[in-house]
């Protein structure tokens, strides 16, 4: 064998390994991405493996795997998420946060993050829709089973009305998940 041959056969190997090792780096950088919470977030990844790098929702994060429901949300879905913000975590009462994290309080923990999710995809577009046709609001059944209420709160603005009627904003919508959608709102929701 000439040491051209080799040469030649070595540079395709490694050029075939370096295109191979970095092509799913190639395809995060082509993907429209929302920033939200300083990070990227990717289309290409599930919900959790973005919000993970939201440094805007760590309470979250920290409640969603207190909660035990890492598992769940990255599953196929989908699923459309309303996800507080670490400062509307902060708005809620002192000391709830922390009683909600406890393990005697799990059930609870669960019914409150399953209240910030709706079966489905249901990007903004849709969500609007779906408020004309509701002639003015739109009724969602969460996955813990109640509803939610969204209107549109001027044009291109919504906002998500819980059952104690409080309203949180949506402050970035349609942050497209491979398995969902998320929209960011600056207000717990509660059942």
């Amino acid at each position: 064998m000439s040491k051209r041959f080799v040469l030649f056969a070595t540079a395709a190997v490694l050029a075939f390994a370096a295109a191979t090792s970095s092509a799913p780096v190639l395809a995060q950088m082509s993907e429209k991405t929302v920033t939200v919470g300083g990070a990227p977030m990717y289309p290409s990844k599930n919900i959790i493996q973005n919000a993970v790098n939201s440094k805007d929702h760590t309470t979250l994060v920290a409640a969603v795997k207190a909660a035990g429901l890492v598992q769940t949300l990255e599953g196929p879905g989908p699923f459309t998420v309303f996800a507080p913000t670490n400062a509307a975590f902060a708005k809620l009462p002192a000391g709830t946060v922390d009683n909600l994290l406890k393990p005697e309080n799990k059930a609870t923990l669960v019914k409150v993050l399953t209240y910030h999710v709706v079966p489905g995809r249901m990007t903004a577009v849709k969500l609007m829709k779906a408020v004309k046709d509701g002639e003015g609001e739109a009724h969602l059944k969460t996955v813990a089973g109640e509803d939610l209420t969204v209107k549109e709160s001027g044009p291109g603005k919504l906002t998500v009305t819980d059952a104690k009627g409080d309203v949180a904003d949506v402050t970035i919508a349609d942050v497209l998940q491979s398995n969902g959608v998320i929209h960011v709102v600056d207000s717990v929701l509660l059942p």
